[in-house]
């Protein structure tokens, strides 16, 4: 569980189409993340965007329309959990990129029920 405090918030940027070798690659970033305890993950799939490639994706039609879509997952942890698994994320991201800055939790709440179990 987060306290408040130093931490890094982490984003992984990705396409949604990506896959790895049993799944799609934004699944298996999730559950590598779920398995290390992390306090939790968010995927945000855009309107639209483009990558390296320089080629226009968007949701709203066209002929890439929800091909190839940029994805972002990002969460919030202590450096050291995350330096625990980053190498097996670094790993599982064979197309992508991970950034990561420093933040500040300021408070973390979690209502009687709910949290991490």
């Amino acid at each position: 569980m987060l306290t408040a405090g130093p931490a890094k918030k982490v984003t992984i940027h990705l396409n949604a189409d990506t896959v790895s070798q049993q799944d799609f690659l934004s699944r298996e970033v999730l559950a590598l993340l779920f398995q290390h305890g992390v306090a939790g993950a968010t995927v945000t799939r855009p309107e639209a965007g483009f990558g390296s490639h320089h080629r226009m994706h968007s949701a709203g039609g066209g002929i890439d329309a929800d091909r190839h879509m940029p994805i972002q997952i990002e969460f919030i942890e202590t450096q050291a959990k995350i330096e625990r698994f980053l190498p097996l994320l670094e790993k599982l991201l064979t197309d992508g990129l991970i950034e990561a800055h420093d933040t500040t939790v300021l408070k973390a709440a979690f209502a009687e029920g709910h949290g991490n179990r």
